[in-house]
């Protein structure tokens, strides 16, 4: 499978962006955020902001998309780790045919330092992150307003 890799050097097009967002809504089910959310993420990860800034890793099948990963980085290293994986999604027809593990794969190789993922209890994903070695370590805990 081909990976392509979106940083602030390879920008998204005004199009793709809006494409992956609507793959990453769609494909989020039952654990995704807001489209302007989504996007807002992507819009971060693309950009160079003094280091900060991400990744996002494309599957494309036949000019479809089938799976997606955004990470931003943190900055924070040390004591917070340098990534955060934001979202992931693979197309549901492909899931179970290794997808999400040849992105989970490509983003460990491609980023640098610890990558952190906040994720659902009840999301069956947790699996395939703990095959990939994530392990569960922290509690969150959200003050919403």
């Amino acid at each position: 499978m081909t990976i392509k890799t979106f940083d602030a050097f390879s920008k998204l097009s005004f199009n793709n962006i809006n494409r992956l967002t609507n793959f990453l809504y769609t494909y989020s089910g039952d654990f995704r955020d807001t489209r302007r959310a989504i996007k807002k993420s992507i819009l971060y990860a693309t950009k160079e902001i003094s280091g900060l800034g991400g990744y996002v890793f494309v599957i494309e099948k036949n000019n479809e998309i089938i799976g997606a990963i955004v990470i931003n980085k943190t900055g924070m290293n040390e004591y917070i780790p340098e990534n955060i994986l934001v979202y992931i999604a693979v197309k549901a027809e492909e899931r179970g045919k290794g997808v999400g593990e040849c992105l989970l794969k490509h983003a460990k190789r491609y980023c640098k330092g610890d990558i952190a993922i906040h994720i659902n209890a009840k999301n069956p994903a947790i699996k395939l992150f703990e095959k990939q070695g994530f392990e569960k370590r922290n509690i969150e805990m959200r003050l919403t307003r």
